[in-house]
């Protein structure tokens, strides 16, 4: 193997690495450490790219997307934990597992590391059957957890990882990137919009006082984006929550809502929505733009018109129409 790292870096070796194994990318300045690795690596069917500085990594890994990283944590110019932290901050590389290599006495470049973003580390000199080891189990969690993001989109199920206290996105399917472009244009895809931030500052502070969770709902037109915040598994970061996004269109519905019940103003129909929903009348005050006390004036109206006196009553009234059966007025 040759250290000449531009060249390698040109090479498109990452274009066919899902045919020939999992692609690891070794960061390293000392080509003998390189080639130990290299060839250690290749022997053993992984797909290896190698970069020598800073730089040429993170243009690496936005390239060709390695499913590992090897890292030095001490090069001159931009040394590896600034690589690591530039990793996270992106979110088309933050899901990607970072092994720092560090010398047997930097204990402070290990908690360093694990700051940065690494997810372990080997000690210097290599041992390449430790190295081996660690990336086999760090590659098979992260393609577990890369199956399962995939999984969730595939069913509609947009998810995204937010830390609490910056409002930073950790990591998000595709779907989720897509769904918050759209609801909300001009945020950057590493931030959490203020909105939404807001809100799980708000949930965060209801779950530790043992409220009931309440979801978001965020309408742009006729569609609506529902919210619904869950705590990572046990052993996840504190203050890191799991965001679940779904869309969907009331045009529809409200369209059947309104032919069922003209008597129904469009606003009255669009209470009655989400009052079928199970929205509060604070829920739909939010989605609505409005106050409580107007969504309960405009409840009355609804109840009145149908001849109910119950929310219940009401939703029940409504289902049993749009169904085809039923009594109402």
């Amino acid at each position: 193997m040759t250290v000449d790292e531009p060249a390698l870096a040109d090479s498109g070796a990452g274009a066919d690495a899902r045919e020939t194994g999992d692609l690891v990318l070794i960061v390293d300045d000392v080509p003998d450490n390189l080639a130990v690795l290299h060839d250690a690596l290749d022997e053993s069917g992984y797909t290896v790219l190698v970069a020598t500085h800073g730089e040429a990594a993170l243009r690496l890994a936005a390239q060709d997307a390695p499913d590992i990283i090897l890292l030095d944590a001490v090069m001159p110019g931009l040394d590896g934990f600034e690589v690591a932290r530039r990793l996270k901050a992106d979110p088309e590389t933050a899901p990607i597992p970072i092994v720092f290599m560090t010398g047997l006495s930097d204990a402070e470049h290990v908690v360093q590391a694990f700051a940065a973003g690494g997810t372990d580390y080997v000690t210097k000199p290599i041992r390449t059957r430790e190295v081996l080891a660690r990336l086999a189990a760090h590659l098979q969690t992260a393609r577990a957890q890369r199956q399962a993001r995939n999984a969730l989109d595939a069913f509609g199920h947009a998810t995204v990882v937010v830390r609490e206290r910056d409002g930073r996105r950790l990591w998000q399917t595709a779907l989720a990137r897509r769904l918050l472009e759209s609801y909300f244009p001009g945020v950057p895809e590493v931030t959490t919009p203020a909105e939404v931030a807001a809100w799980i500052a708000r949930e965060s502070l209801r779950r530790r006082a043992g409220a009931e969770p309440q979801s978001l709902t965020v309408a742009r037109g006729a569609n609506r984006l529902s919210l619904a915040l869950h705590r990572l598994p046990d052993g996840s970061s504190e203050g890191e929550w799991l965001v679940v996004l779904r869309e969907a269109s009331e045009a529809a519905l409200l369209e059947a809502l309104a032919l069922a019940f003209p008597v129904l103003t469009a606003r009255e129909a669009e209470v009655l929505h989400w009052v079928i929903q199970g929205k509060t009348n604070r829920d739909i005050g939010d989605i609505l733009g409005t106050s409580p006390r107007t969504v309960h004036k405009h409840l009355e109206h609804v109840f009145e018109k149908l001849g109910v006196t119950s929310r219940t009553a009401a939703a029940a009234m409504a289902l049993g129409r749009l169904r085809g059966g039923g009594e109402g007025g």
